[in-house]
């Protein structure tokens, strides 16, 4: 069976799905014939972006930021109003902000805790109630930062090592639920997380593709029901020395 006879007809939800990662997961999964449901803070790129894959399948989208808990439930309320149900959640909306702890501003400490970490919990209680008795898959996409402390990292560290052990309690919490949780922990992905991607300077070619983490998140959804991949690293190959 291939993953497209597996995923096929499932229905799926992807936070931050307008650009990046998040809009690589979101076409590869219409391409394997997964209705999706995307969010991002500005509605008029909501809605550009849906315009723009509505020919790889059945795809809605609302504006929704998923650090503030009534947008989120708004969102998945809408979500069941358009399909009825849920079966995937892809936890892909994050960003840094990047100083060192003495240079921090308490406003920069939260924007990582609140993005990264409190989004990722918001996310997940409001699916767990969509899936309801039959059960369904949550991908969080992390970090090897969560693993891995960088100088002027402490704030994207911090929350993304607290992705990672949320997502190991999440699946303890409700894998009897038919619940299947996995973190995937990419390392240097080529996009514009850390900045316009058109103003990078030098070779990006060593770098994961997003695609490459969509791939993945594809690869992990499509295993048969009796089988969880819980963490996956991701790592380039040949990393510029």
């Amino acid at each position: 069976m291939t993953i497209m006879d597996r995923l096929a007809g499932k229905i799926a939800v992807v936070t931050g799905g307008t650009r990046g990662i998040g809009r690589a997961i979101a076409e590869r999964l219409l391409r394997s014939g997964v209705a999706v449901a995307i969010c991002g803070r500005k509605g008029d790129t909501v809605s550009r972006v849906v315009e723009e894959m509505k020919s790889l399948g059945r795809v809605f989208g609302q504006a929704a930021d998923v650090t503030d808990f009534t947008q989120v439930r708004n969102f998945f309320r809408a979500v069941a109003e358009e399909f009825g149900r849920l079966d995937i959640l892809v936890n892909n909306a994050g960003e840094g902000v990047f100083r060192k702890v003495g240079e921090m501003s308490v406003e920069d400490w939260r924007r990582n805790i609140d993005l990264n970490l409190n989004g990722t919990f918001y996310c997940s209680h409001e699916a767990l109630s969509l899936f309801a008795t039959r059960g369904g898959f949550i991908v969080n996409i992390s970090s090897l930062a969560g693993k891995n402390a960088f100088t002027g990292g402490a704030g994207y560290n911090a929350a993304k090592a607290g992705v990672n052990i949320f997502t190991q309690a999440l699946m303890l919490d409700h894998r009897h639920d038919k619940v299947r949780v996995c973190s995937i922990m990419p390392g240097s992905v080529d996009t514009d997380f850390g900045g316009d991607g058109s103003h990078r300077t030098g070779d990006s070619s060593w770098m994961i593709a997003p695609e490459d983490v969509a791939d993945t998140v594809a690869m992990v959804l499509s295993m048969p029901e009796r089988t969880m991949i819980s963490a996956v690293e991701m790592r380039p190959s040949r990393p510029k020395k």
